[in-house]
């Protein structure tokens, strides 16, 4: 070990790890050909003389900061848990931070994010935008000149993205809905132009055009994925004439906007109403009865974005761009039950 008074080199670590100084400039450098059990070595070495690197000069040397942003729309939606997790678990392993930003929904806050992240010298960015990428916003992506993967988006074709299969859950939901006798289905989700919503859409009209049905288009509603959305829609549903029988939140956050407006219409789930959400969620275990989902694994799309990330940071145009669609499914649960009145 190096004497207090002296400067630690790598050269230090490598001795108190029993290893190469190329192995512990390979570790510090998150090159993927390091063993495991070597990685943990080093780092314990590291860790043990308080050995630290110059992060500014070295990313200077090989051009890069080993920091990976991630931009969501709430850093504290609940479900969201299991990706960022799973995501940064991923980035971690090979040395990689990961920066998480809120952007709000908002684009302006999207760019500005994107663009602290770039002149900081970010390796790559996880984005899932509220807003669709079109235009002046596509090239303005493009001159980042980072690698991107897209998070349940599909556009631009250019960027690499993981996406839930939300029409296969859907198709499921909505047939299943069907399947007990409902016919006026409603469906609440995103502004139409994201890919989330529009395959949500999907898989909803399949559902009806594979049992020879025709849905009611008035009860499709694609503006927003925020609660206030789908408390505002469905109480404006629920107060109609001819009111659904079954409410689909179709979005991640929605649900609890949902369930206030069922309780504020003094309606019960599901002799009343039927209701799906989208999305695992602690909120749709525990309120009762249990709520029905559409749910996928988002730990699941954290380790494919985070994989898919660090190899397109290594392997930079050696491939185009790489579409993974994770399965969603349709979990039935005592929240949905067959129609109290006929249709």
């Amino acid at each position: 070990m190096a004497s207090s008074g002296s400067k630690l080199t790598i050269r230090d670590v490598a001795t108190a790890a029993g290893v190469s100084t190329g192995t512990v400039s390979r570790v510090l450098n998150a090159n993927a050909t390091v063993r495991p059990d070597i990685r943990r070595k080093v780092q314990r070495a590291i860790d043990e003389l308080g050995f630290a690197p110059n992060a500014v000069a070295r990313s200077m040397r090989i051009r890069s900061t080993h920091t990976i942003g991630c931009i969501l729309r709430e850093i504290n939606i609940p479900q969201l848990a299991g990706f960022v997790r799973a995501a940064h678990d991923a980035l971690d392993e090979v040395g990689f931070s990961l920066v998480i930003s809120n952007s709000e929904g908002r684009k302006e806050r999207e760019r500005e994010l994107l663009s602290r992240l770039s002149r900081r010298q970010a390796d790559g960015v996880m984005i899932g935008p509220y807003t669709p990428i079109a235009g002046e916003f596509e090239a303005f992506l493009r001159d980042l000149d980072i690698p991107i993967v897209l998070i349940d988006r599909d556009q631009p074709a250019w960027a690499d993205a993981v996406m839930a299969d939300h029409a296969q859950g859907m198709r499921a939901a909505v047939g299943h809905l069907l399947d007990l006798g409902h016919r006026r289905v409603a469906l609440i989700t995103g502004e139409h132009g994201l890919y989330p919503a529009r395959e949500r859409m999907r898989g909803y009209r399949e559902a009806y055009t594979a049992r020879g049905l025709e849905p009611d288009p008035a009860l499709i509603h694609a503006l927003s994925f925020l609660p206030g959305a789908g408390f505002r829609v469905t109480s404006a549903l629920l107060g109609q004439r001819n009111p659904p029988t079954a409410v689909i939140s179709g979005g991640i956050d929605m649900l609890s906007g949902v369930l206030r407006a069922v309780r504020g219409r003094g309606l019960r789930i599901p002799e009343d109403l039927s209701v799906i959400a989208s999305g695992h969620s602690e909120l749709a275990e525990l309120v009762t009865p249990p709520i029905a989902v559409v749910g996928w694994d988002q730990a699941e799309v954290g380790r494919i974005a985070a994989g898919m990330l660090l190899d397109r940071i290594r392997n930079d145009g050696a491939h185009e761009a790489r579409r993974v669609l994770v399965p969603n499914e349709f979990i039935a649960r005592a929240s949905v039950g067959p129609p109290s009145r006929a249709t």
